[in-house]
């Protein structure tokens, strides 16, 4: 089984026993050619803001994505998927119209009825409130997919398998567009939080993470028009 501190693996754990060999593998010729269309800006303080608005914005490549991450979670066999707030929301219900499976979101405390609340959790960002999923779409037993279009440090997918776990069920993999694979375990003298280690104090070393393109294709600098401001929230 893939785990929080290897990235790209090409087996997942599936229905039936024993690993499954899996067709598309991170930074493969199909990630290469996607990752012409993520560019980066300098945005909310960070030098390299990866920006999905670039694939969205061509069909061809979006559907591409949607395919790719279809035929492995066919393989792989899910019960639903669940999507975080708020790129989750756009990369999820193609998968799932596709797969026939139920889409739930996860979103920001506050803008549900009928919803359960995970811990406070950290970011790239800063701390955050804690995801909320409405406590009658996920069933003891079933196995879900979570989407989100990147990970970094992983507190955010951190806190969406919580909500999973407390309500009995099981995380499949978590799936993102982009794995940044320099927070998986980095070095102490790096001064950047590690995934593997958040994951292992949460009791969440179990979920493997799955990213199609990593930071070592992502080369594509957005050209800036004259002018421009970083005008992102605040952290």
């Amino acid at each position: 089984m893939p785990s929080t501190g290897s990235a790209g693996k090409d087996t997942a754990p599936i229905m039936s026993t024993g690993p499954l060999k899996l067709k598309y593998k991170q930074d493969g010729e199909e990630a290469k050619e996607i990752s012409r269309y993520l560019p980066y800006f300098p945005f909310k303080g960070i030098d390299r803001f990866y920006d999905i608005g670039g694939f969205l914005y061509e069909p061809e490549i979006f559907q591409k994505i949607v395919n790719i991450f279809v035929e492995r979670y066919e393989a792989i066999g899910i019960d639903l998927i669940a999507g975080l707030d708020a790129r989750g929301f756009v990369l999820g219900p193609p998968i799932a119209l596709a797969m026939k499976k139920p889409f739930i979101m996860m979103r920001k405390a506050g803008k549900m009825p009928n919803a359960i609340t995970s811990s406070n959790y950290d970011t790239e960002y800063g701390t955050r409130s804690g995801l909320t999923v409405q406590r009658d779409k996920i069933k003891a037993g079933q196995r879900v997919l979570i989407i989100d279009d990147l990970v970094a440090t992983g507190g955010t997918l951190s806190s969406a398998i919580s909500l999973v776990k407390m309500l009995g069920a099981s995380v499949v993999e978590c799936a993102c567009v982009v794995e940044l694979k320099c927070f998986i375990n980095p070095s102490e003298d790096s001064g950047l939080p590690s995934r593997s280690k958040l994951f292992e104090k949460l009791g969440h070393s179990d979920v493997p993470i799955w990213g199609l393109v990593s930071e070592d294709l992502l080369t594509n600098e957005a050209e800036l028009p004259e002018g421009y401001v970083d005008d992102g929230e605040e952290h």
